[in-house]
């Protein structure tokens, strides 16, 4: 195969777990195949576990079954039995394909050539080589690939982390040079808010590489930031879709695509707020992140005084830094339950008064605003977590995002 051009006759599909899960799924992923295949493309599918939380193939199922005899975070044997999920998957979306006269083969992390370090749970991949890929479509067979796992250089098989399966697709994607990566999941696309939040969010026909990242590093989980990177790296075409949907989806490339100041709102919880004050005259910051560092320990929101350090993490992580305190002979305030909101836009810190709007918005609906931080595309705004629900719905009013305003 020709690898110094690109081949736009490629197109990568991944499909999520709830897209998998029963004959209907599958049916539905075989007549996707057929009908490129039928328009001359060559189909190379990604997919993800069958299912989520309880059912019985799921990643969470897996991760509890083992850690019920054995309650660890990391360790080979728990990658071992996780990665299992999307090799069944691969084997069962290969098995329909087969079945129907088509000729499928499934891959592991391993066939795919995905190598990654050692760091088990969250392995890094290291390089992709796509040349056993390349071999199953120069034989006629349609690979069907287990996302969201590798093979380390010591030979032990990892995985990548939440999220995993997106970014095998995207770095599949790179490697073989396809046209485009198409991500198949629960919603017909990218929506200005969850769905499941905001009844009137609507679907985003395009957004760029930056947008999207900013919504799944800020609680959107459409898409994981990860793959969004490989994405704009080597400039694939993305496009989130639902097989259940005829809608087109959401095109992500690299262009800006209209004028709209917002594009879309997130909210992620739970994080706890931590205030360090009235702090002595010979307290090192330097000193303070290095044993958060040393202990792996991400903060956000961070408002750093003389005297002062206001700051946000993750509530599972709360021990971990009430620890790390202890050990520096820090006091704190801390105030836990609470939720991050975040207008996301390409325009946001282009046009005056958005700040106005979003304080405007929230006052009028009686919710406190506790700390805030902003980036060249972001505002994000720290609120109680019981108001989240509240505060995305009224700052999509606010900005008319049900019509697609901004």
């Amino acid at each position: 195969m020709d690898r110094q051009g690109d081949n736009h006759h490629i197109i990568i599909k991944k499909f999520g777990g709830t897209s998998v899960i029963s004959d209907q799924d599958r049916e539905r992923i075989r007549d996707l195949v057929a009908h490129d295949l039928a328009s001359g493309l060559t189909p190379v599918l990604v997919v993800s576990a069958m299912g989520r939380q309880e059912a019985p193939y799921a990643t969470d199922t897996l991760i509890r079954l083992y850690q019920g005899i054995h309650p660890v975070e990391a360790h080979r044997d728990l990658d071992l039995i996780m990665s299992c999920g999307e090799i069944i998957s691969a084997a069962m979306i290969s098995a329909t394909l087969n079945a129907s006269g088509l000729r499928a083969k499934a891959l592991t992390g391993f066939h795919a050539g995905i190598v990654t370090d050692d760091h088990h749970g969250r392995a890094k991949v290291i390089s992709v080589n796509p040349e056993y890929i390349e071999k199953m479509i120069e034989e006629g067979f349609i690979p069907v690939i287990s996302g969201f796992q590798g093979i380390s250089l010591a030979g032990e098989v990892t995985t990548l982390g939440r999220g995993g399966s997106d970014t095998t697709a995207t770095l599949i994607g790179e490697a073989l040079k396809a046209s485009r990566v198409e991500i198949y999941t629960d919603v017909a696309g990218v929506m200005t808010a969850d769905p499941n939040i905001v009844e009137s969010a609507t679907v985003l026909t395009g957004m760029t590489y930056d947008e999207m990242y900013e919504m799944a590093r800020h609680g959107a989980r459409v898409l994981d930031f990860n793959a969004v990177d490989v994405a704009k790296r080597s400039g694939l075409t993305l496009v989130i879709k639902s097989p259940r949907s005829p809608s087109e989806g959401t095109l992500i490339a690299d262009k800006v695509l209209d004028e709209r100041i917002l594009t879309a709102i997130t909210s992620d919880q739970p994080w706890t707020q931590y205030r360090l004050e009235h702090l002595a005259a010979g307290f090192e910051d330097q000193r303070f992140m290095d044993e958060l560092n040393d202990r792996s320990i991400s903060i956000d929101m961070i408002n750093f005084f003389e005297n002062s350090k206001y700051f946000i993490i993750d509530s599972r992580r709360e021990d971990h830094l009430d620890e790390a305190l202890r050990a520096l002979g820090i006091t704190c305030r801390k105030r836990p339950s609470c939720a991050k909101v975040t207008v996301i836009g390409h325009r946001i810190h282009g046009v005056p008064g958005v700040m106005r709007r979003i304080v405007a918005a929230l006052e009028d609906s009686g919710i406190k605003i506790l700390q805030t931080s902003d980036s060249s595309m972001t505002i994000s705004c720290l609120v109680e977590g019981r108001h989240a629900p509240a505060a995305v719905n009224c700052l999509h009013r606010a900005f008319g995002l049900e019509k697609n305003e901004g």
